[in-house]
């Protein structure tokens, strides 16, 4: 399908909203360990008062240092998550976990194959920043001919449904 793709149809590509379900399951895992680290830092943080002679009070929240070193773990654990199933295992089977499930891929506008484990990392990273700037590009294929994000138009991708060639 090489030099195709800019003569298929809108309808060729994956639809936004498969798009936006497809992150939900991607962020699963990362939701469930960070509401446990939550739930952990809640639960372990007491409260410090000392009363003062004037019957003036002044508190302070005290945590474990089992706190830090857990969001610690959480933080590593999860960025290990991002890389393997964004950048490792969409980078060499053209989809996430989230797009396996709803079967389509990320695939190379030009050549229709995975992109490979730096590109697909590159792409995450500009969906970052992207993020950080109101989640504007996320709208992209809500209104482009081949539905991409401002990320897959910066780093060549385009999605598509599994089996498509």
């Amino acid at each position: 399908m090489h030099g195709t793709a800019s003569r298929l149809s809108r309808r060729a590509y994956t639809p936004w909203w498969t798009r936006v379900a497809a992150w939900l399951l991607d962020v699963i895992p990362l939701f469930l360990g960070w509401a446990t680290w939550e739930t952990v830092a809640i639960s372990s943080t007491a409260m410090d008062c000392v009363t003062y002679d004037n019957g003036g009070v002044s508190c302070a929240s005290v945590t474990t240092p089992g706190t830090g070193i857990l969001a610690a773990v959480t933080l590593l654990l999860s960025s290990a998550y991002l890389v393997w199933n964004h950048g490792y295992r969409q980078g060499v089977t053209g989809a996430s976990i989230g797009k396996s499930v709803l079967r389509f891929r990320v695939v190379d506008e030009k050549t229709w194959r995975p992109v490979g484990f730096g590109t697909s990392l590159l792409r995450l990273f500009v969906h970052l920043a992207d993020a950080a700037v109101c989640f504007v590009g996320f709208l992209f294929p809500l209104w482009d001919p081949r539905r991409q994000t401002l990320a897959d138009k910066l780093v060549g991708t385009v999605c598509v449904p599994s089996g498509t060639r």
